[in-house]
């Protein structure tokens, strides 16, 4: 079992980047897959979450209205768009899910960096 982050980069503010999450060694589509990011502080805080049911969707509230969180069973991946970026988005994002019902997989982190 395996999570593949990636697709973030450096943007400036009010731009926009997608983050993938590309799930292995089992099907994403039966799993619940969270985005988190951490600052420069040492907790991870999570930003959205999609369940097993797409109508199980997650965000928090700073992120709302501008990033959407998606799932392509087909692709075994799940997107964060994310729009209107800010420079409080900078963060190291880490995509996150919870295997069997214990085994806790993190992806292994995407740097995006938002400038003013």
């Amino acid at each position: 079992v395996q999570l593949q982050a990636s697709g973030g980069g450096l943007v400036q503010a009010g731009g926009s980047l997608r983050l993938s999450c590309a799930a292995s060694g089992f099907s994403s589509e039966g799993y619940a897959i969270g985005w988190y990011r951490q600052g420069p502080g040492p907790e991870r805080m999570g930003v959205a979450c999609i369940g097993s049911s797409d109508g199980d969707i997650y965000y928090t509230d700073s992120v709302k209205g501008r990033f959407t969180i998606s799932r392509n069973n087909a692709e075994n991946t799940v997107y964060l768009e994310m729009n209107g970026l800010k420079p409080e988005d900078t963060a190291v994002y880490y995509c996150h899910t919870t295997y069997a019902g214990r085994y806790e997989y993190w992806g292994q982190g995407t740097q995006v960096t938002v400038s003013s």
